[in-house]
């Protein structure tokens, strides 16, 4: 069995949608940030070193990082769901999507959040990070146009991985700068997946 170490308002929220779009039975156990550091509880140390979520179980197999736990998902579970074949015209932009969310476009949003609490002292930073957050979401709000997805018309489990940059972006209240991006938003929140991910999970709003 499946098991997702889930933690409220973070990027676990990803797997368990991945896993009703897929339709595999999981469970869930559920950890609930610091109310005043927003960190993870401890006990997330005792399933992985690092203490952070998401994670899953599976038959004994520990894995982390949200990338990791999507291509693992779809590989072993997919049967050919939501991932182009490698051989596919499409792999290769499936790949790149799937290492943009973590390994370029959050950098940024993540520099914004821990600068924006130092207060004056960060403000020197802060156009140089504005400027990258627009860099990245204006490319993403570019490549989408008018596309449904980021493949073309169906979901792939890149869209999955970068739902939480899209979600980042809303809870900055940046997405009415980016029309596809905010319509690509509704068409995410508007699965019945999606909806049934946040029936299982719980309460989830970035930046609460």
């Amino acid at each position: 069995m499946i098991v997702v170490h889930h933690l409220n308002n973070s990027r676990s929220q990803r797997i368990l949608w991945l896993l009703e779009e897929l339709a595999l039975p999981y469970e869930i156990v559920h950890y609930q940030r610091d109310p005043v550091t927003r960190l993870a509880p401890p006990e997330l140390k005792a399933v992985h070193p690092l203490g952070k979520s998401p994670v899953i179980t599976d038959d004994g197999l520990v894995v982390a990082e949200s990338g990791a736990i999507i291509e693992y998902l779809v590989r072993k579970y997919g049967n050919g769901r939501l991932a182009p074949a490698a051989d596919s015209p499409d792999y290769i932009q499936y790949l790149q999507w799937m290492h943009f969310a973590e390994g370029s476009a959050m950098l940024p949003m993540l520099l914004a959040l821990y600068v924006g609490r130092l207060g004056d002292a960060g403000a020197p930073l802060k156009p140089r990070i504005t400027s990258e957050i627009d860099n990245h979401l204006s490319y993403l709000d570019a490549q989408l146009g008018q596309k449904d997805f980021l493949l073309g018309a169906e979901l792939s489990a890149a869209d999955i991985q970068v739902s939480f940059v899209v979600e980042a972006a809303d809870a900055r209240n940046l997405l009415d700068r980016y029309v596809n991006l905010s319509h690509y938003a509704a068409r995410i929140h508007a699965r019945p997946a999606y909806l049934r991910a946040l029936e299982r999970g719980g309460p989830y709003r970035l930046g609460a």
